[in-house]
């Protein structure tokens, strides 16, 4: 099951998956819409064995800069939405037998960039909500982890380095000090990485925050990820 905003390229993700594929469309911020996917699941499979919280929102903007209705967006997409998926999942969950989530943090919940504040909070939260309810719902057999990626090679990502004043060969142009191996993560490897969460190769691994980085974390913030007057 698919979920996204846009349905003409859910359709089209959805096709490329084959025909056991399905998708549900809305804006996961109102009030609403969490329980769509999961109950639309539900009717179309019988069942949900897996969620996965990948829908964030990246707002820019430090302590002074950050109005309210940023904060609150940014908080209700990255931390709020999650929560009240997994509220919604529960029952079938615990109907099954269990079931399991994979929440995708960021590097930046550790502190975060001095211009991503309200960002890295978010994703501070959502570490804490991942290792509470592992906790809490463990001996359901309901295990809830997490992933914080690094900086990755998203088409988004891309686009904005472009639009910061990049050139169109930055992804292979980046300094050693910004990307140690040369490269920057491919969206595959964390795909990668969210299978096996959610495979029974991990069956017994609950409350882990796996950190797909090449910095070790206290040296992160320090540098930073602007590297358009270096590239």
């Amino acid at each position: 099951m698919i979920h996204g905003r846009r349905k003409d390229a859910a359709q089209k993700l959805a096709a490329e998956i084959g025909k056991k594929a399905s998708f549900a469309i809305g804006a996961l911020e109102d009030h609403e819409i969490p329980a769509t996917p999961v109950a639309e699941t539900i009717a179309r499979f019988g069942r949900i064995d897996g969620l996965v919280n990948n829908a964030a929102v990246v707002t820019h903007g430090n302590l002074e800069e950050t109005d309210l209705e940023t904060f609150d967006r940014t908080l209700a997409i990255n931390l709020r939405v999650p929560f009240f998926l997994i509220q919604a999942a529960l029952p079938h969950f615990r109907k099954q037998g269990g079931g399991r989530v994979l929440n995708i943090g960021s590097i930046n919940a550790y502190c975060g960039e001095r211009i991503l504040l309200a960002y890295s909070i978010s994703k501070g939260g959502l570490t804490t909500l991942t290792r509470n309810l592992a906790d809490a719902h463990a001996t359901e057999h309901i295990q809830i982890n997490q992933l914080n990626v690094g900086w990755t090679l998203t088409p988004n990502e891309y686009a904005l380095k472009m639009k910061d004043g990049l050139p169109s060969d930055w992804p292979s142009r980046l300094p050693k000090k910004f990307a140690p191996s040369g490269r920057i993560h491919a969206t595959e490897e964390v795909a990668l990485a969210a299978i096996h969460f959610l495979s029974d190769d991990a069956a017994l691994v609950n409350g882990s925050i796996l950190d797909l980085e090449q910095f070790r974390v206290i040296q992160f913030p320090v540098i930073g990820r602007n590297p358009t007057k270096e590239v």
